[in-house]
């Protein structure tokens, strides 16, 4: 066997992120069924487990980068990495917290990694976890991490690397044992805390990864002894709010102090991470589109994710829903018009369409048997194909319905049903979606040849089913002409998709050019927000 490390260094890093990865993956669902608090969603153990994955793929970047050098990367660039991977990869309330964790160890280690820095890391990861949530509760993944702290920080001055990952771990299992009698909602439940238990799993790994040897035992996922009754904590699920939004940040100090400030004022379970310019932002609302708009103010929000809390899903959250929609949407806009009606989204970025990752992600988030896959956009095909076919590996039924644009995957959301079969209801879906056709207003860059003839930089193009059809001087009447081609095959319903810089008076000249030539045709608007085309049109 070989001799514990003296001291964290780059390869003992790499092996604590490949090893707590590999731990989560067998309790992940075990920890999913132990999630009752902040809200009983089922999917603790899933978003701790990709957290550490993104850590340990960006630990891994940094030592595919050094593979035709003689030596190890330096300590300092793994721990950043893996602090930085864990924070654009955070997801849901426990991961987020996770990757404070891990970024307030790297502050201290990336310094050095012997056993008095492992003891200062692990104190101030402690300390960072709990500025970052805004309003602290005692039996959460945040006792753990001061228990882990405080048991290390009393070792004696002489010890060891081993011996300082051990009592952390000790005391993190001691601490975790008894968070029912700290949370009553756990006590309730007979649950340990499903965020505690992750991150003993995750100081678990650390100590074998530092002492050659997986710990005596597994950490309890029962309680020990009797909830405490009184002043503890309570969680309300049913009656809390609708929407977990979270999105990556890029903003200044400043600006992220007054966003905590909104958002807390807005929902619950407030959670900010990062720094240095990137942020990872985590809250439960009832309104995700303000909790977007106050990112957008903010900075650059990106990786914009919003779940829905189903009811459903809170009362039987050991149970997966039986089906769910996941939907890309190219617009902050729509992301909280798609949540509304229950769908689980995934943000196209312009220039940046989503991985096939990303999607997976989306589909496991959404956390049915049974899931309808919209990916709006044609060049998403083989994408969404790719995802489908990895979560079926899962055991998700997944049918991908190839809606080329947002107007049609609106259309076929309109129509879902998830109390009619899967066959019936993906048929119904698919119907409306290639009943919808679709055009979009863009603004030229440059010279160029198209299908409707040369246009010229600045020029306001009409495109119809992906081609362009019209090349105009201006949007209004761009979009009026675009209006009248599409109509003139027919149609029932108009829906229209303003971009952030549209203004209103654009929808209200439309809805009335739409009314005065097509009495029948019903006209509805919808605001798509920063990242959207200037503007999308649906007819039906």
């Amino acid at each position: 066997m070989p001799q514990p490390p003296e001291a964290l260094d780059a390869v003992a890093v790499r092996t604590w992120c490949s090893l707590a990865l590999e731990a989560l993956g067998r309790e992940r669902e075990a920890i999913d069924a132990i999630n009752v608090y902040p809200v009983a969603d089922g999917d603790t153990g899933t978003n701790l487990y990709l957290t550490v994955e993104s850590a340990a793929a960006a630990v891994e970047a940094v030592f595919a980068a050094h593979e035709t050098g003689t030596t190890a990367p330096a300590l300092a660039d793994v721990v950043r990495a893996m602090a930085h991977g864990a924070l654009i990869g955070a997801r849901g309330n426990s991961g987020t917290i996770l990757a404070q964790l891990l970024r307030g160890m790297a502050g201290v280690l990336a310094a050095a990694g012997d056993a008095d820095h492992l003891r200062r890391a692990l104190a101030e990861a402690a300390a960072s976890a709990r500025l970052a949530v805004a309003h602290p509760v005692e039996g959460t993944v945040l006792t753990v991490a001061s228990a882990a702290a405080e048991a290390a920080g009393a070792t004696d001055a002489a010890a060891d690397l081993t011996e300082v990952a051990d009592a952390a771990y000790a005391g993190a299992c001691t601490a975790l044992a008894h968070t029912p009698q700290r949370l009553a909602v756990l006590g309730r439940a007979g649950v340990v805390d499903a965020g505690g238990q992750g991150l003993v799993t995750v100081l678990g790994a650390l100590l074998e990864a530092v002492g050659g040897r997986a710990p005596a035992g597994p950490a309890p996922l029962v309680p020990a002894g009797p909830p405490l009754t009184g002043a503890c904590a309570e969680a309300d699920p049913e009656g809390g709010p609708a929407f977990e939004v979270i999105y990556l940040l890029e903003a200044s100090d400043d600006a992220v102090g007054r966003l905590r400030t909104r958002l807390d004022a807005l929902g619950d379970c407030l959670v900010v991470v990062g720094g240095d310019g990137l942020w990872n932002v985590h809250v439960h609302v009832d309104d995700a589109g303000a909790a977007v708009e106050a990112g957008v103010e903010a900075g650059r929000p990106h990786r914009i994710r919003i779940t829905h809390f189903a009811a459903d899903r809170i009362r039987a959250h050991r149970e997966p829903a039986q089906r769910a929609v996941v939907v890309v949407v190219p617009g902050d806009g729509l992301l909280g018009l798609c949540a509304e009606a229950g769908a689980t989204t995934v943000l196209a970025r312009p220039g940046e369409p989503p991985a096939s990752g990303e999607l997976v992600d989306a589909i496991r988030r959404a956390h049915a048997r049974e899931v309808v896959l919209l990916p709006n956009d044609a060049r998403l095909r083989h994408t969404a194909a790719a995802a489908a076919e990895q979560a079926r590996t899962e055991g998700v039924r997944v049918a991908l319905i190839p809606t080329r644009a947002a107007v049609q995957g609106i259309a076929a959301l309109a129509v879902h049903e998830p109390d009619r079969s899967f066959d019936e209801d993906v048929v119904a879906m698919t119907a409306a979606a290639g009943a919808t056709r679709y055009a979009e207003l863009a603004v030229a860059e440059r010279q160029s040849w198209t299908t409707a003839g040369i246009c010229q930089a600045g020029d306001v193009l009409g495109l119809i089913d992906g081609d362009v059809a019209v090349i105009g001087d201006d949007v209004t009447g761009t979009a009026r002409t675009v209006l009248d081609r599409m109509l003139s095959a027919g149609g029932e319903l108009v829906t229209l998709v303003l971009g952030e810089e549209m203004p209103d008076t654009l929808a209200a000249l439309l809805e009335e050019h739409v009314r005065e030539g097509h009495l029948a045709v019903d006209t509805v608007i919808y605001r798509g927000g920063p990242r959207t085309a200037p503007l999308l049109i649906g007819v039906e």
